[in-house]
């Protein structure tokens, strides 16, 4: 500087600006050149602070910049951010003066080879799974003859209108109730939850049956939603879920306890159908009738078997106590006096006296004495008492 002219050094102080101004004209220039950008790149240094923005830094192989996702818009990311993450953001090109610095105000962000809510569905699924919320064992059954189902559903589409008219046509004595909500669009799943929070307090609802029709990813996505995934593990009653078509698989669907491939399928299987159960039921009616008459019949028989059973055992007793009966008279017959002196036997009694005579010292010549035979007696009288015969031998 010393060796320039004077006019010369006049001119570059002129030229001088200060940090701010500087500062100032790079971020126009930035702004205004690249008020719109896209780029590819992989998330790190993310961050996530109280405020709700989100930080992180794109990178590849030699290069890097920073880049901010307001809180608003951060609310509205269907999947979450990672570091090592392929993605794609538009936005546009800020520079932050008091640091210098540049960064990328992220208005929209995709994953890199797949789509945004598939992303999301993927990342919450395994959340979701590895809290138990789909695991078979907490699956309840469904009540075979439920009185009243709580259907949360738009009360204007056609899967409300399938239902009704499937479950009306089936089995009349269940009473449905509609729990009106939402199915698609911004605050449908926050309605849904409350709809299912509603149905589990109704008295006497033994069933829910949560329906939409068929639908882009797009137009289903309410029912990915963890409020609406953890309303229907969390409920009170049993859940039948009825999203879309068959194809259509939803967070909803595994959390139920039950998935329906459509609202008419829906209605098939929440409700019994009466013409099937009249004729079990007459089924059942004949097959009572028939065992009542085989049961009838063989009691009869065993009661015949038992009378002719006891009849028999009747004769042997009554024949056995003949038996003994004859056998019994038979040694009285021959413990008998008379039986005796029919063997040529004879009782002597005094005259007057029932008692026979034992000792013939209670005799003296001249007695009388009454002789008993086996037929008739003899009236005699002693003439002797020979006492040698009183002699034991």
């Amino acid at each position: 500087m010393a060796g320039l002219p004077l006019f010369d050094r006049l001119d570059e102080e002129s030229a001088l600006c200060t940090v701010s101004e500087l500062t100032a004209q790079i971020k126009v220039t930035l702004e205004s050149d690249f008020a719109d950008v896209a780029v590819i790149g992989e998330v790190s240094n993310l961050s996530r602070p109280r405020s709700g923005h989100v930080y992180l830094s794109l990178k590849d192989e030699s290069s890097q910049i920073r880049a901010v996702i307001w809180k608003s818009t951060a609310q509205r990311l269907a999947f979450e951010l990672s570091d090592g993450l392929s993605v794609r953001v538009w936005g546009d090109l800020a520079v932050y003066a008091p640091r210098g610095e540049y960064q990328i105000t992220i208005r929209r962000v995709e994953p890199e080879g797949i789509g945004a809510l598939e992303l999301a569905f993927r990342q919450r699924f395994e959340k979701l799974k590895a809290e138990g919320l789909f695991d078979p064992d907490r699956k309840r059954p469904l009540p075979r003859f439920p009185r009243r189902i709580v259907v949360v559903s738009s009360p204007t589409g056609a899967a409300i209108r399938d239902f009704l008219q499937v479950t009306g046509r089936r089995w009349s004595a269940t009473e449905i109730l509609v729990a009106p909500s939402r199915v698609q669009g911004v605050g449908a799943a926050e309605e849904v939850a409350e709809a299912i929070a509603m149905a589990n307090r109704v008295v006497g609802a033994d069933l829910i049956v949560v329906a939409r029709g068929g639908g882009s990813l797009e137009d289903l996505w309410a029912f990915n939603e963890e409020v609406v995934a953890r309303a229907i593990a969390g409920s009170r009653l049993p859940v039948v879920s009825a999203i879309g078509h068959e194809v259509d698989v939803t967070l909803a669907d595994l959390a139920a306890d039950f998935r329906a491939l459509t609202p008419s399928e829906a209605g098939e299987r929440c409700v019994p159908d009466a013409r099937e159960a009249r004729q079990t039921l007459d089924r059942l009616r004949d097959r009572l009738m028939r065992d009542a008459r085989d049961r009838l019949a063989d009691a009869r028989q065993r009661l015949d078997d038992l009378a002719g059973s006891l009849d028999r055992a009747l004769r042997r007793q009554v024949e056995d106590r003949r038996n003994r009966l004859a056998r019994l008279a038979a040694s009285i017959e021959a413990l008998s006096p008379l039986a005796v002196l029919a063997r040529g036997y004879a009782l002597a009694f005094r005259p007057g006296e029932d008692a026979p005579l034992r000792d013939a010292h209670a005799l003296r010549p001249g007695d009388p004495v009454l002789v008993r035979l086996a037929s008739g007696s003899v009236l005699a009288r002693v003439e002797e008492v020979r006492a040698e015969d009183l002699k034991p031998k």
